[in-house]
């Protein structure tokens, strides 16, 4: 029976009349992404930079969220061509490729999503959910209509080269991390301090100037509106894993009381 495969979220910008909005599913659990799959947002990102995410549980996770009407980006551990050929065999199509400092890195990043002779990716498409199992009528010839490319700008060394990154092709859009921006620029802890900002707003407006779209992740509901006003196309804005720590931790400051009243002591 053919089968066919969802757009990519290069497709979904494109489309967007206003910026995607999405969040982290860092829990890696099936149920987790499904629940969040069904909140009502644009995208997810499932992510196993940071997060205790191996092949068999983003596979889970790609199952549960299909269901739902949203897209999902995947974060490998590392810009890799092994790790990449291996999620795309999986079926992930939006690849968020973290610590892309470069050209070299970013022409990398993206060979490793095509097939020779445009790349290196390895062929297994008979064995691969990607093309389930084959059942995808001409996966080999169409793979890369089903694959967005983003690369992740989060150092200064990536600041400096953007424009030159964005110049990529394949390179579908660029999504900034402040808070390792902040940590390259000596400023652990501090995704807030203007200097950050300005880094942020530099990389937008060169995203904007090339044509290509930018995201970036901003818990902080103001930080997120000034990235959103200053040209941001995608945005995250909490976790999975942040929401129930906080969410759990309110809980216990309303509920849980010393012996005499007044606020725990931790």
């Amino acid at each position: 029976m053919p089968l066919r495969i969802e757009d990519t979220f290069r497709s979904a910008l494109a489309q967007a009349n206003r910026p995607l909005a999405g969040m982290w599913v860092c829990s890696g659990s099936p149920l987790v992404a499904e629940i969040c799959a069904g909140s009502g947002l644009d995208w997810l990102l499932v992510d196993a930079e940071h997060s205790p995410n191996g092949l068999e549980s983003i596979v889970a996770q790609l199952q549960a969220i299909s269901a739902y009407p949203v897209h999902t980006m995947v974060r490998p551990p590392v810009n890799d061509t092994v790790v990449i050929k291996q999620y795309l065999d999986l079926g992930v199509q939006n690849l968020l490729l973290p610590m892309v400092n470069s050209v070299a890195e970013a022409e990398a990043a993206v060979a490793a999503t095509r097939y020779p002779p445009q790349g290196v990716r390895g062929v297994g498409s008979a064995l691969a959910r990607a093309a389930r199992w084959n059942r995808v009528p001409d996966y080999l010839a169409r793979a890369n209509e089903t694959i967005s490319v983003t690369v992740q700008i989060e150092s200064t060394a990536a600041v400096q080269a953007v424009e030159d990154i964005l110049k990529v092709d394949g390179v579908d859009a660029v999504f900034i991390g402040p808070s390792d921006l902040a940590a390259s620029k000596g400023l652990l802890g501090q995704q807030e301090h203007h200097e950050v900002r300005a880094a942020v707003e530099h990389c937008l407006e060169a995203a904007r100037a090339a044509g290509k779209p930018a995201g970036v992740n901003a818990f902080n509901p103001d930080t997120a509106q000034h990235y959103l006003d200053h040209g941001a196309n995608f945005i995250l804005v909490g976790a999975d894993v942040a929401l129930l720590a906080r969410g759990s931790e309110a809980l216990a400051a309303q509920y849980v009381k010393p012996a005499g009243g007044g606020k725990p002591s931790y």
